[in-house]
């Protein structure tokens, strides 16, 4: 019997595309790459203590070659691609597919933020650096803060960019992130600082509780009052508006978009900076499963949290003693620095630019748990012409399988999914559509969300729906 010996590959690779069909890669001008290059040179010189914040000339020299190269390579990326999201070489790049690039930014992100929670004074050279835009906008000396808020807007502002960019056939995906940039530059940076420049407290009014549960803390509460008079009682008043009444309102109209999607800085970093990484979402049971427990978890930690600081602060101490202060310690530390920041931010090459905001904030807990059994929004298919590719599911960041709603017909009605609107921007065939709708027709059952509710925590037997209706 004759063998025949097929040639083998050497490794698996990224397959080749159609013959007379090359696939589209764009080179950076050289120029673009050596400006990031000089601007990444002078702010490691400032780390290392050369006086660069002393005039302008530094932060707008270093920071001028920073951004500026960031954007022209983008444009030259984007340019000549077509009008629609090319996501060719994805899961074969270095960069995006936790290749050794990948795992360096993964480094260098966790780095950053744990020098700056616990080792400020190495950071400080750069802390200068900011030092003439620190007293342009807030009339003091720049801290490691402005720093961080000064450089998180910049990265807003470089990769909302390159949103602006590759979604350009899409006006959702434009507004969205016009707005996630305008709501960070204005609300989010320059508003408190402003304020501070005024006399006034820092306050930033596009977070509140729980996901600022500083907030509504009794001491903090309690020094706006006494120290800012009325201007003090109106922020009181502001974040419990919001936290309690606009919260719900706006939830119950548009799902947790509004603020997800729409104001927040957590989710705006995640869908401008964190967006080449989101395909990078598990997708698995166990991660819905996991995300369940962790997310509720820490919405059930902050509350009682809170409610131990009114306890003591009422009573002088008596009831729980130094325990409220002890718990909200570490949830500072293993919540809001280890969670939101390292692992948050830090972890984007790695787990995908959503770990904070699907397993860990409360807020979104809260907004989550509006939107799933109350609200008028749903991502509504038409799965006739479903075709299962896939897509959908791939670019999830939350980690919702929507292919799977969209085979059997159903409507997206999920507490995780944060209405970002890119698995209906990557479908080839229009099949998805993001909607707000009368609340009884989302999914069978929704009626009667209470009873839903206690089905969904298996303390009533499911009588209603099945399958993805109940994740």
């Amino acid at each position: 019997m004759k063998m025949y010996a097929f040639p083998m590959p050497r490794q698996y690779g990224e397959p080749p595309s159609a013959p007379g069909v090359a696939p589209h890669r764009a080179r950076a001008p050289r120029g673009a790459d050596a400006a990031v290059a000089a601007g990444a040179a002078l702010l490691l010189a400032a780390l290392l203590g050369a006086p660069l914040g002393r005039h302008w000339a530094g932060p707008l020299v270093t920071f001028g070659l920073l951004v500026g190269g960031a954007i022209a390579r983008i444009r030259a990326t984007c340019a000549g691609a077509p009008a629609t999201v090319v996501n060719d070489g994805v899961f074969f790049s270095s960069t995006q597919a936790r290749g050794r690039i990948g795992w360096a930014l993964g480094v260098l992100l966790t780095g950053f933020y744990t020098l700056l929670y616990w080792f400020p004074s190495v950071i400080e050279g750069a802390v200068r650096l900011v030092d003439p835009v620190a007293h342009a906008i807030a009339g003091h000396d720049a801290d490691r803060w402005f720093l961080y808020g000064f450089l998180y807007t910049l990265a807003m502002i470089v990769f909302g960019t390159r949103m602006f960019l590759r979604y350009r056939h899409n006006r959702y995906q434009q507004v969205r992130t016009a707005s996630v940039v305008f709501f960070q530059l204005g609300f989010a940076f320059l508003i408190p600082h402003v304020l501070e420049r005024l006399s006034r407290p820092e306050f930033y009014f596009t977070y509140f509780w729980p996901l600022k549960p500083d907030y509504l803390f009794p001491d903090t509460v309690h020094w706006l009052t006494s120290s800012a008079g009325h201007f003090g009682a109106f922020l009181v008043a502001w974040g419990i508006v919001m936290s309690f009444v606009a919260t719900p309102v706006l939830t119950f109209f548009f799902g947790k978009r509004w603020y997800c999607s729409w104001v927040c800085g957590c989710g705006g970093l995640a869908e401008t900076m964190g967006d080449p990484w989101r395909h990078l979402s598990d997708k698995s049971p166990r991660a819905w499963k996991v995300e369940r427990w962790m997310i509720h978890t820490v919405l059930v930690l902050i509350v009682v949290t809170t409610a131990m600081l009114w306890i003591d602060s009422s009573t002088r101490g008596a009831v729980f003693g130094s325990l409220s202060h002890t718990m909200r310690r570490w949830y500072g530390f293993a919540i809001g620095m280890v969670f939101s920041g390292v692992v948050g931010v830090g972890f984007y090459p790695l787990l995908g630019s959503r770990v904070w905001c699907r397993f860990g904030c409360p807020q979104a807990a809260i907004l989550g748990l509006i939107q799933r059994y109350v609200s008028r929004f749903r991502i509504t298919v038409n799965g006739g012409q479903c075709m299962s590719c896939g897509n959908c599911s791939t670019y999830c960041e939350m980690g919702i399988d929507v292919r799977a709603y969209a085979q059997r017909g159903e409507n997206v009605v999920r507490a995780s999914c944060v209405g970002c609107g890119v698995c209906a921007a990557v479908c080839p065939r229009g099949v998805l559509r993001l909607e707000n709708g009368p609340v009884r027709d989302r999914f069978p059952g929704a009626d009667r969300p209470a009873r839903a509710f206690l089905e969904s925590l298996g303390l009533r037997r499911r009588t209603t729906g099945r399958g993805a209706y109940w994740t």
